[in-house]
């Protein structure tokens, strides 16, 4: 019987060591090994796996943070706060390198009034300068010709300022106009938003004869289609006309400007009778706080313009107001109204008033070329009035698919319509920050 020490493998001193069962066969160790295993395993074996190509090296994802440059020139970095508003205060150096200075106090907790107060620089001209900077920079970034650019060095930061909302492109084409034009600071502004506003005219008259890529065809467009705010022959419209044709740049913009300046002559001036005839809607801009300055005022409900009918048919026909605090009560509930003064329109128009929002003002038969004809507007409309009967009035329709819009009388004749929704008793604008003028009785068709 083996014993349990019987089965311990044999070892020799002399020959490395191998399990149990290698030791059992020798001869198929040996048979299969044409090498001699003490000589070659002497080696030490590693599990580790040798790739058969060598692996790319991971990119290091932590980058050092590197502060931005500062916008001060060299000259003035190692200036506290103190030395900066002296160098403010006493204009030293160009205005493009102190200009950077003013939001650098901003930043330590001075304001536009404490630095007006310290250097004499109001907080109109600190905006500007601010402003002014970077659109030179940006100028220089797009590499805008040096010569040009050398115009604004001693000045011109009321000139910079007026392009700031143009593109880097539009930009140096603007400040190559006013370099060679010499144009003021109110010029660089209607340069500014002529070419700004360019794009957006597309369905204007004339459009297409005037070039997108040179500014002085964007200014006589501009001019070109202010002259179609006046009477056809006057001394404003051709006024308006020779502006535009001193400006255009090129041969296309000057045929078209020529061609209306040469028949304008030709055409007749409306009949006094004509004039006297045509039914004129009250155009108004609201302006801020009116309402609640007005003595009276009248609530009317609000449809949108994009609702079908159903909705202007179900809006209240009625407002009362009465007892000692004047309470308003219409006849059932609706979920949008609108409070105005009482202006002589709206005066007598108590039973049957509606008001329908229009998000663009295009839909309004005026002439095309009105600068505020993107805004929004509300169109008081007398539901009581519905028969088509003057051709020159204008009227609340149907669209056709749904929807509502404005037209003429003579148009919704011409379609066989002869009952609308009602009669425009008045057009109401938004109020706006700058003033402007009110339509006038040309500005319909």
């Amino acid at each position: 019987m083996l014993s349990s020490t019987s089965l311990n493998p044999i070892t020799n001193p002399k020959i490395p060591f191998f399990s149990s069962f290698s030791i059992q066969n020798p001869s198929l160790l040996s048979f299969h090994l044409p090498f001699s295993p003490s000589k070659t395993l002497l080696k030490p074996i590693s599990a580790t796996l040798i790739p058969s190509t060598p692996q790319p090296q991971q990119q290091q994802l932590y980058q050092p943070f590197r502060p931005p440059p500062s916008p001060l020139p060299p000259k003035f970095r190692s200036l506290d706060a103190q030395g900066r508003l002296d160098v403010l205060a006493n204009r030293n150096g160009l205005w493009f390198e102190y200009a950077p200075l003013i939001p650098s106090l901003y930043q330590e907790g001075f304001s536009p009034p404490s630095i007006e107060e310290i250097t004499g620089i109001t907080g109109v001209e600190q905006n500007r300068l601010i402003v002014a900077s970077q659109v030179r920079e940006s100028l220089i970034q797009s590499k805008t010709d040096e010569d040009v650019m050398s115009f604004f060095d001693t000045g011109g930061a009321e000139l910079l300022y007026e392009i700031r909302l143009l593109s880097a492109s539009q930009r140096a084409e603007a400040v190559r106009y006013i370099v060679e034009n010499g144009l003021d600071a109110k010029g660089a502004q209607d340069l500014a938003r002529a070419m700004k506003d360019f794009p957006r005219r597309k369905m204007d008259k004339g459009w297409k004869s005037f070039e997108y890529g040179l500014p002085g065809d964007c200014l006589s467009f501009m001019y070109y289609r202010l002259s179609r705010e006046h009477r056809n022959p006057s001394e404003q419209r051709t006024a308006a006309l020779m502006q535009a044709l001193q400006v255009a740049e090129s041969e296309s913009a000057k045929k078209e400007v020529s061609e209306e300046l040469e028949g304008g002559e030709d055409e007749k001036p409306e009949k006094d009778d004509d004039l006297e005839y045509r039914v004129r809607v009250p155009v108004v801009r609201m302006q801020f706080g009116e309402v609640a300055e007005a003595t009276s005022v009248v609530v009317l409900p609000v449809c949108m313009a994009e609702e079908d009918t159903k909705e202007l048919l179900e809006a209240p026909l009625e407002c009362r107001s009465g007892g000692d605090f004047g309470v308003v009560e219409a006849e059932k509930g609706w979920k949008r109204w609108v409070v105005l003064p009482s202006w002589e329109p709206l005066a007598g128009l108590r039973h049957g008033g509606v008001v329908v929002a229009f998000s663009d003002a295009r839909v309004i038969p005026w002439k095309s070329n009105r600068w505020y004809k993107e805004e929004a507007i509300l169109v008081v409309t007398d539901r009581n009035r519905k028969e088509v009967e003057v051709d020159a009035a204008f009227y609340l329709a149907m669209v056709d698919g749904g929807g509502l819009k404005v037209d003429t009388g003579s148009a919704l004749k011409e379609m066989g319509v002869k009952e609308s929704l009602g009669t425009v008793v008045l057009v109401v604008r938004p109020p706006k920050e700058e003033s402007d003028d009110q339509l006038s009785d040309e500005d319909w068709d």
